[in-house]
């Protein structure tokens, strides 16, 4: 009985080839689409896991209220750092202080390389639980010594043997190598942690460390823990909450002491997809993006598998005297159902296989756009069993109403040829209809929208110019000990326009402050101010606007106590005349001027209230503002000559400062690409199934066409009459998925502060976008239908 079965199946689906074309392809673009969505939950799900003690690592992290707002980081003081590693063992295994994950210049020998890794405690490669492929995890306990990733091991060894050779970290002290360490995977908060220096070392040779020893006002490390076996989490959460408070108290830190900190634990099950806090509540994070493309992939197949309900029962009736005879003969409606059900198997197992073969051609593409390394795992005996599993289950989903529904037919009217479809017979088509195309439409607007507010930021005014700059993180002192000569070389060389230092990039603001007084301060107002230490070339680098006031004068020795301002720091001080005004940090400063709001942090935030003062060791960030009368190619190259003149031991490698901010808008960007290519390919499956069901309807109605055309109907009139019926259906599917577009992209924007519109257009546009396509879908069968000569149409079978 089931190879008769197969038999059947695989001759009704040979019979009817254009149906069987349009539910494979459906089908597979379908599963394709489930499958990479598939792929990259269980990826994005996985983050972390590599880890074996998972469920027990931390990030030690804090909420601090400012002026009733609390702002929650993952920066933490150091004394909190050793008080927990020293007096809190009952409740933390391991507790590691940690450096930011920045590059290095790592050397040996001649060779230089420029690499990201980070200053660690000797616990950190245990806690990690990173598998060494040379040495052991106690291979940080000697200070002399550093551990690296395989690749990097590679990259500055070739396939000599790394082991206890000698490295010079930032041409400033030479360390041995203790243990070489396999790459960490793409989905890993450490993916990037190129080698991992001892924190002893560290500590020992930055004399400001000292301080910050003692210091708890001071964020500006990090610190991850592994909790005991028998602890628990929010109870160790409660009894550290109050630590850096308590330390503040002790030491007397008055300017710490004017706002609120709270500790507290937050698990590496979370760092990734729920790493969002609002006013120290944990909303969520890239969980959200989970849960988004998750339902898009469960529609995406879902409109395929309506297509193969669609087209099967628009096809009753030419199966209907089939059903009829085998019920006479004696087949029981069971076995009819099995028959049915048979023939979707068929075309869903063949599709799955198809849509394999789909998704590794896609997955260079869809790897790229979204920043992921995932594999169709070929050997993997769970993918296949899933694979099969999750076929059969689309199968009995895509064949359920067709086998139920032709299964029900009463042979006796059949035979008689007194068998109607009935009045509403087509009524669940046209439902499965307007839902395709209301879950279509809302992916369209939904797309548009994501990519019109990444648009909309990224046009917002920055307060300078990032056209022609570029920066240069640097890790050694050769280019600030000769920064005037190095500056002016590249000016003579007619290579740069302008040369700068600053300690923050012009896209980020790595420092920020409290404790500052002017004029008619609030007392219970509660200050913090991005400060930013700059050269007097800084303004005229970067091209900022001065609003009022004026620049830094680099031989105006009264400027090494000036500050300049800008507009969301005069705002937040209420002051009417900021120029002149005198503002007190740890030092008196007087403020020039003050400068157009520029946008340095996240461009969907408001801009923080920001200062920028003189210093002799602004460093630690180059920038440059190239010649645009000269080639980017001849300017860079002339560039690092000059660098290598001053820095021989420092390569020099740059950053644009324009592709630098566009990276601020990365993952919106993903989020739209992934969006629109499936939202894409959700249109390709509905737009087959018109095409099929418009076929259809162009068939049955081949004699009522003929007739018409007899009786001088024109060619207009009975496309009209054939594409009527499915503007209608894709008209209400409007009223439905426009409303709820605009519920859920109006909640979504608002996450961002600064946002774009809903503009009626966007939902006007798509609604003619959505009809027109669909005229042009059905009007290939329509016109076909009406241009047929009505002598065959109405001649007898």
């Amino acid at each position: 009985m089931f190879k008769n079965y197969i038999k059947i199946a695989w001759r009704n689906l040979i019979k009817n080839k254009a149906h069987t074309f349009i539910n494979v392809t459906g089908l597979s673009v379908g599963m394709a689409v489930a499958v990479l969505i598939g792929l990259w939950i269980w990826n994005e799900l996985s983050y972390d896991k590599y880890h074996d003690n998972y469920n027990r690592i931390v990030r030690v992290m804090q909420h601090q209220t400012f002026n009733g707002e609390v702002g929650t980081q993952n920066s933490i003081p150091l004394p909190l750092g050793y008080k927990l590693g020293e007096e809190y063992k009952s409740d933390f295994k391991y507790v590691v202080l940690s450096t930011w994950n920045f590059n290095h210049i790592i050397a040996s020998g001649d060779k230089k390389l420029s690499y990201a890794g980070s200053y660690m405690q000797a616990d950190a490669p245990n806690l990690l639980t990173l598998k060494m492929l040379k040495g052991t995890r106690s291979a940080l306990k000697d200070q002399s010594s550093i551990i690296l990733s395989a690749s990097l091991a590679k990259a500055i060894f070739g396939n000599a043997d790394p082991m206890f050779k000698a490295i010079k970290i930032d041409n400033q002290w030479n360390l041995k190598v203790t243990g070489v360490y396999e790459d960490l995977p793409h989905n890993t908060s450490f993916k990037e942690l190129g080698f991992i220096a001892p924190w002893d070392q560290f500590m020992t040779h930055q004399p400001y460390l000292k301080q910050a020893r003692v210091t708890w006002g001071n964020n500006s490390w990090q610190l991850f823990a592994q909790l005991q076996p028998n602890a628990d989490l929010d109870r160790v959460s409660a009894r550290i909450k109050n630590l850096k408070m308590e330390g503040l108290k002790l030491n007397n830190d008055k300017i710490g002491l004017t706002f609120k900190a709270a500790i507290f634990l937050h698990p590496m099950s979370k760092w990734h997809l729920y790493s969002e806090f609002k006013n120290g509540i944990n909303t969520g994070g890239d969980i959200k993006f989970v849960w988004m493309f998750g339902l898009i992939g469960v529609f995406v197949l879902l409109l395929a598998c309506i297509n193969f309900m669609n087209l099967s029962t628009a096809r009753s009736e030419k199966r209907a005297k089939e059903v009829g005879i085998r019920k006479t003969v004696g087949s029981l409606r069971s076995q009819l159902i099995g028959q049915f059900f048979m023939e979707s198997m068929l075309i869903t197992v063949f599709a799955f296989f198809l849509a394999v073969v789909l998704v590794q051609l896609i997955l260079p593409w869809f790897n790229q756009v979204a920043d992921k390394t995932v594999a169709i795992p070929w050997f993997n005996p769970l993918f296949w069993i899933m694979g099969i599993g999750f076929s059969i289950f689309t199968g009995i989903i895509a064949g359920s109403y067709p086998a139920f529904y032709l299964s029900s037919f009463q042979p006796v009217k059949v035979l008689k040829g007194t068998f109607k479809a009935g009045r509403f017979a087509a009524l669940p088509r046209k439902i499965l209809v307007v839902l395709q195309f209301t879950v279509s439409v809302t992916l369209i607007i939904g797309t548009v929208i994501v990519f019109r507010q990444v648009q909309y930021t990224k046009n917002r005014p920055v307060g300078y110019d990032r056209t022609g700059l570029i920066q240069v993180d640097m890790r050694t002192d050769e280019i600030h000990n000769h920064f005037d000569a190095v500056r002016n070389d590249l000016i003579q060389s007619g290579a740069i326009v302008d040369m700068s230092e600053s300690d923050s990039p012009l896209t980020d603001i790595y420092s920020d402050n409290s404790g500052f007084k002017w004029r008619d301060k609030d007392p219970a107002l509660q200050d913090d101010f991005g400060t930013i230490a700059v050269s007097a070339e800084f303004g005229k680098t970067a091209l900022w606007k001065v609003v009022d006031g004026r620049d830094f004068a680099k031989n105006n020795l009264a400027d090494s106590s000036a500050m300049v301002v800008n507009e969301a720091a005069v705002k937040f001080m209420h002051l009417k005349n900021p120029v002149g005004e005198t503002l007190e940090w740890y030092k008196k400063f007087q403020i020039i001027g003050v400068v157009k709001d520029m946008v340095m942090s996240s461009p969907y935030e408001p801009i923080q209230p920001t200062v920028f003062y003189l210093t002799k060791n602004s460093g630690g960030m180059i920038n440059i503002r190239i010649n645009p009368k000269v080639s980017p190619h001849e300017t860079l190259g002339k560039i690092e000559t000059t660098w290598k003149q001053y820095a021989p031991g420092s390569p020099f490698e740059y950053k644009f400062t324009d592709e630098q901010y566009a990276q601020k808008f990365a993952n919106e960007e993903r989020v739209g690409k992934l969006a629109g290519f499936f939202t894409l390919l959700a249109i390709f499956i509905s737009c087959m199934g018109l095409f099929g069901m418009a076929s259809f309807m162009a068939e049955q109605r081949t004699k009522e066409i003929g007739v018409r055309k007899v009786l001088g109907a024109s060619v207009f009139g009975l496309w009209r009459l054939m594409s009527v019926d499915f503007v209608v259906l894709v008209s209400i599917s409007l009223l439905i998925s426009i409303p709820t577009a605009y519920y859920f992209m109006h909640g979504w924007l608002q996450d961002y502060k600064y946002r774009a519109d809903l503009s009626w257009w966007i939902f006007g546009a798509t609604a003619l976008g959505s009809i027109m396509i669909t005229l042009l879908t059905v009007s290939y069968q329509s016109i076909k239908a009406a241009l047929m000569n009505p002598v065959k149409s109405l001649r007898s079978e």
